[in-house]
């Protein structure tokens, strides 16, 4: 049985387990009870399969269950920037964003709002909604919640932050952020299987290289290479120290040349396959939606 709006009475979405009663406060999400966005946009910086040529719907929601301190959507992510919606009005924003040629449609820290997400598909593909469904998460997710999402969610682009519990405190203010997302990827992985462009389904995972190992790149490859080496890999380069980080002693720096090669040669070394990132400078064309639209 699909996930009722149900649990934001007694929130446990996510591996926090607050337990807040989200039609009365935020949860420690910073999420309250309808969903909530910054925006949409039409984004041509995702993995090339994703986006293709005209740029896959990223639907960037408000709130997020990490609290790391260096990230760049601080606003949204962390500091409640965004606006209230109905359900009606989110099934139309994936509609519309078909209608505007979009290749996927790119969930961005889905998880507080996932009992609305799940309405929201199925009012849209009632009205023949049908692109790819792309779940961005930090891969910090409960496996029971992920399991319930069986069936709607087409690919999993999944994050590995870190492969160390203590730096996942330090930075992201979770206490067992490796453990949570060892399970929850291979939880994913059992759902859609590795990422194949032919069928547009599957696990794509993406890691971000941090100063002086803190990411933990080379154990986190290997654990991709253990679950299955056609997963394909994006490494990303473009780490910058942003607010909280900028005077931390081991990630105030954007990382070396050596630092980034020396993560491609392990990925290299383990036969993997997928996709450098090397540009900061993101292509993203927004396209105007109206929120309050009837479909």
């Amino acid at each position: 049985m699909t996930i009722g709006l149900e649990i934001l009475e007694n929130c446990t979405l996510c591996p926090r387990m607050c337990r807040i009663d989200r039609r009365e406060r935020k949860g420690a999400c910073t999420v309250g009870y309808l969903p909530k966005l910054s925006n949409i946009v039409l984004h041509k910086g995702e993995e090339p399969p994703l986006s293709g040529e005209t740029g896959a719907a990223a639907v960037f929601f408000t709130g997020c269950q990490m609290k790391c301190i260096y990230c760049q959507n601080m606003g949204f992510s962390q500091n409640g920037v965004g606006f209230e919606i109905t359900v009606e009005e989110l099934a139309c924003g994936f509609l519309r964003a078909q209608r505007a040629g979009a290749k996927t449609l790119d969930l961005v820290t889905p998880t507080p709002h996932i009992p609305w997400i799940v309405k929201a598909l199925d009012i849209a593909k009632g009205k023949g909604f049908s692109l790819p469904v792309v779940y961005n998460t930090s891969s910090y997710e409960r496996v029971e919640i992920l399991k319930e999402l069986e069936g709607y969610v087409d690919i999993y682009l999944a994050d590995i932050r870190y492969t160390d519990n203590e730096y996942g405190m330090k930075y992201s203010k979770v206490p067992d952020y490796w453990n949570v997302a060892q399970e929850a990827i291979a939880e994913m992985y059992r759902q859609v299987g590795p990422f194949g462009e032919e069928r547009m389904k599957g696990v794509i995972i993406r890691i971000l290289v941090l100063p002086n190992k803190v990411s933990g790149h080379e154990k986190a490859l290997e654990f991709i290479a253990q679950l299955d080496k056609r997963i394909p890999v994006a490494l990303m380069s473009q780490y910058i120290p942003h607010f909280g980080a900028k005077r931390d002693e081991l990630i105030g720096r954007k990382i070396t040349k050596s630092e980034y090669e020396t993560a491609l040669d392990k990925l290299i070394e383990l036969d993997l396959d997928g996709w450098m990132q090397l540009d900061e400078k993101e292509k993203v064309t927004t396209f105007p939606l109206e929120w309050r639209c009837k479909e």
